[in-house]
């Protein structure tokens, strides 16, 4: 497509609803559902305007019969067309963050007002592409991967929601604009060296899930890990048990901004974001230091975590 088209399209698409970011859940009606013959719809129109001159001109009234019949068929698809949209209703858009450079799996929720079916929509943002039915059920999720290049927010822009049902004539399509950012985690530094030592460890323990000696036995609870049950050993106490171990525990560690000081400022962000999922992986607690931001910590698990890369990828710019 040359430059100059593409350019006038992109005008034109900012003139559809909705022009700006809305909160969800949004209902499809008729004032934003755009309707445009395909490819083959304009073949066949000018077959149709071919077709009804020659049998206006030859007085061929089966001719003209025919040819009023293949209208009347391609403008009842551009209404089911229309149909297909009308009434949906995105609910809901959602995904976990993931580090940049990984694909985000942006979550959309569709739902129908009614009993008719919906077929062959397809849901697309850039060349992010997804297809859903909506004919068996009433509600379906469909993923959306998209593609990170920064840390921080991803805004979403504008999602296209388009069928060509039901016989590829025309094409209806509207537009959704989600007001939810995604997040998007730094780039972990791939090599990285080790974590920085604190100090000597201490020949003190404590109950970990992936330490190395074993401790105890103990009832399962639910929650547990599959690959912590004790299958012989419940086998003959007819229930289930779960093995507990130990590790030692070493001083905490000190994960500082400002100890990184000869590396750039993308650099220590990637560094402190490979340091806070070694210490997770090594079961470690650990406390972040960033400048400007009270200090993190020292905690460890899932929502510690998360809290430390958001600071991270929020981080601004060098």
């Amino acid at each position: 497509m040359p430059a100059w088209l593409h350019a006038r399209l992109q005008a034109l698409q900012r003139l559809a609803r909705p022009r700006r970011p809305e909160s969800l859940p949004v209902t499809l009606d008729r004032h934003r559902i755009y309707v445009l013959p395909t490819g083959f719809g304009l073949f066949l129109a000018a077959l149709l305007a071919v077709m009804l001159l020659g049998a206006l001109n030859y007085n061929n009234n089966p001719a003209l019969l025919l040819a009023l019949l293949f209208a009347a068929t391609a403008l009842a698809s551009a209404l089911q067309a229309h149909l297909q949209l009308a009434g949906l209703r995105v609910e809901a858009a959602s995904a976990e963050p993931v580090a940049a450079g990984m694909p985000l799996r942006l979550r959309l929720a569709l739902a129908r007002n009614d009993r008719r079916p919906r077929r062959g929509l397809q849901v697309a943002r850039g060349p992010a592409t997804a297809c859903a039915d909506l004919a068996e059920t009433d509600r379906t999720e469909i993923d959306l991967w998209l593609p990170t290049v920064h840390r921080g927010w991803l805004d979403l822009q504008r999602i296209r929601l388009s069928t060509t049902q039901p016989l590829g004539l025309v094409r209806a399509w509207s537009w959704v604009w989600p007001a939810a950012p995604m997040l998007v985690y730094p780039a972990p530094e791939h090599p990285a060296p080790p974590l920085p030592d604190t100090g000597s460890a201490s020949p003190r323990t404590r109950q970990h899930r992936l330490g190395d000696e074993l401790q105890q036995l103990r009832p399962y609870r639910q929650g547990d890990a599959r690959r912590t049950i004790a299958w012989k050993h419940s086998a003959r106490r007819d229930t289930l048990l779960v093995r507990e171990y130990e590790r030692p525990i070493g001083s905490e560690l000190l994960l500082d901004w400002h100890a990184l000081g000869p590396l750039p400022h993308e650099r220590r962000i990637a560094r402190l974001a490979r340091w806070v999922d070694d210490a997770e992986r090594e079961g470690r607690r650990y406390r972040l230091l960033l400048p400007g931001q009270p200090p993190l910590g020292p905690a460890i698990g899932d929502a510690h975590r998360h809290q430390c890369l958001r600071a991270l990828a929020l981080m601004p710019d060098a």
